[in-house]
């Protein structure tokens, strides 16, 4: 029962609100040294087995050598960041008169769920789409239907959308894809329980339940888009008096 203090540990820190990286990490070290204690075990019985644990991360990060590209996007969207990337997105979007954020946002789930379902997981994401090209072009939409600079409480607000819809789309998006993860791992557990399914099978009854999270999703925006339309027209209001 030991090994359930990694649990202890995982919801404490989140309570916390510490770094989930930090949380995760200490979590299996927790857990890779409680399972090595027994009755008699020494001292050096419990650092070997934290020395073993340590082992097993570095073991399954050289044998994943692939996540390794990562790293790669971020100098990349830096350097497009520095040279205007944002700016250039903000007056594109400021030229299409009939966009707004919550519509902006409602073409990016369509077409994050729709390369998600193909198993194009990778061309979406938070560092390389939402930072440097969704969010700013929902800001720029915005602030032409405002026709000006918006509060920053709008500001913020519209990022944290931006983000959402890219979970949103990602999460129901994928599981449509027969070679995800996700797929391969309820094909596993219902085997074990002895239930058998083919992945063909999860991957179709995938289908309603991201076509209601889109109608479900766009319908949100929507209203989210009319809310701010009126956040900014008050805080303008409240500046002019």
């Amino acid at each position: 029962m030991l090994v359930l203090l990694g649990i202890v540990v995982v919801v404490a820190g989140f309570v916390a609100r510490i770094n989930p990286l930090l949380v995760i990490l200490a979590a299996a070290l927790v857990t890779g040294i409680c399972a090595a204690v027994a009755p008699g075990v020494n001292l050096a019985a419990l650092s070997e087995a934290g020395v073993a644990t340590l082992a097993a991360f570095g073991d399954a990060f050289n044998d994943n050598r692939y996540f390794h590209v990562v790293w790669l996007i971020l100098p990349v969207i830096g350097l497009l960041e520095r040279a205007g990337l944002q700016e250039r997105a903000r007056m594109l979007i400021g030229k299409v008169k009939a966009a707004s954020a919550g519509r902006l946002l409602v073409a990016y789930l369509f077409i994050r769920q729709t390369t998600s379902a193909l198993g194009l997981t990778s061309l979406g994401g938070h560092p390389q789409m939402v930072r440097p090209l969704v969010a700013p072009m929902a800001e720029g939409a915005a602030e032409v239907e405002a026709g000006g600079e918006l509060p920053d409480k709008a500001r913020f607000r519209i990022r944290g959308m931006s983000a959402a819809t890219d979970n949103i789309g990602l999460f129901f998006g994928e599981d449509i894809f027969i070679a995800i993860g996700s797929i391969i791992l309820m094909v596993g557990f219902l085997e074990q329980a002895g239930i058998t399914v083919e992945p063909l099978q999860l991957s179709v009854w995938a289908i309603p339940t991201a076509i209601a999270a889109f109608v479900v999703h766009g319908v949100r925006l929507l209203i989210w888009d009319r809310d701010v339309r009126k956040s900014v027209a008050a805080s303008k209001s409240e500046a002019g008096q």
